[in-house]
């Protein structure tokens, strides 16, 4: 196990603000995978997720003196990144950002075990959404924003985004169906919708 130079969230929000390389790398292999997670779920192919990853980081180097330590560190990082990885769908071409995309046919996801599907698998056919489908479950689902915060956020309306979210949670469930799951694991994410 490695030893951390910076043991405390404060001291090491303190040594990079100023400046301090180790402090620097320490919080990004802290944060990095979980962040790297996060972008792969707006920006599926890797090479875009990395890039928002690393765009992100640099934001939040660059705020690091105006975070407050009014919640957990982490997540004022995941909320640059959300918005890192929003900005990075928006300057793709506009066809990707299509909120009404046709409705394609996934290959459904062999499970992992008999009876449970494995988390890889999931974010696989989150992943195999359209665009906006994917954008509006991954905020709502995963994120926790509301449909007005999502509307506002992406330029399009309310009810555009409760539709966005009905369908992404149709396409999910008609791929899930095949699959023998546990009998109370789809319910458990995909029921969370308004």
């Amino acid at each position: 196990m490695k030893t951390l130079l910076f043991p405390s969230e404060s001291s090491l929000v303190a040594a990079c603000c100023l400046g301090n390389p180790r402090a620097q790398r320490q919080l990004y292999e802290q944060l990095a995978p979980r962040m790297l997670a996060l972008c792969l779920r707006y920006l599926p192919q890797r090479a875009d997720a990395e890039e928002a990853l690393l765009k992100g980081f640099g934001k939040v180097f660059r705020a690091l003196p105006q975070y407050r330590h009014e919640g957990p560190l982490a997540g004022w990082v995941r909320r640059i990144m959300v918005n890192t990885a929003l900005a990075a769908l928006r300057r793709q071409p506009p066809r990707l950002l299509e909120l009404d995309g046709c409705y394609r046919e996934l290959a459904p996801v062999a499970a992992q075990a008999e009876t449970t599907l494995a988390a890889a698998d999931l974010l696989r056919l989150v992943q195999a959404l359209p665009a906006g489908y994917r954008t509006v479950f991954n905020l709502f689902a995963i994120e926790g924003y509301t449909h007005p915060e999502i509307a506002e956020r992406l330029g399009i309306s309310e009810g555009t985004s409760k539709s966005q979210l009905s369908k992404a949670r149709a396409m999910l469930q008609r791929q899930l169906t095949p699959l023998t799951l546990a009998p109370s694991y789809p319910h458990t994410l995909l029921a969370h919708a308004a």
